[in-house]
């Protein structure tokens, strides 16, 4: 997975850029099915199994392999690695001043 590449789910509207990643390949997922490069009419089903959906702006972790996605297009699809969901990765919290 390159840093940079853009991928596109094919059952709903989610897109994700790549953000960090590792070296070879990942079976990235959205909705339980493979996200690809290129557009697609798509035509499968969201699994339920993966449909807590996706956030604008919001990053997906999986800390593992090293991969983190940036989400451009928010859809009812859930991001995830095979059959591993991905994390939420949360805002690091900033400090206090007195």
């Amino acid at each position: 997975m390159r840093v940079g590449s853009r991928w596109k789910s094919t059952v709903d509207t989610t897109e994700v850029m790549v953000i960090r990643g590792p070296s070879g390949d990942v079976d990235l997922r959205c909705g339980g099915h493979p996200m690809v490069t290129t557009a697609t009419s798509g035509g499968n089903t969201l699994d339920p199994a993966f449909a807590d959906g996706t956030q604008v702006g919001k990053r997906y972790v999986d800390e593992s392999i090293g991969l983190e996605v940036l989400c451009s297009k928010g859809g009812p699809g859930s991001l995830a690695v095979a059959d591993r969901p991905l994390a939420l990765r949360e805002a690091k919290p900033l400090p206090t001043s007195d």
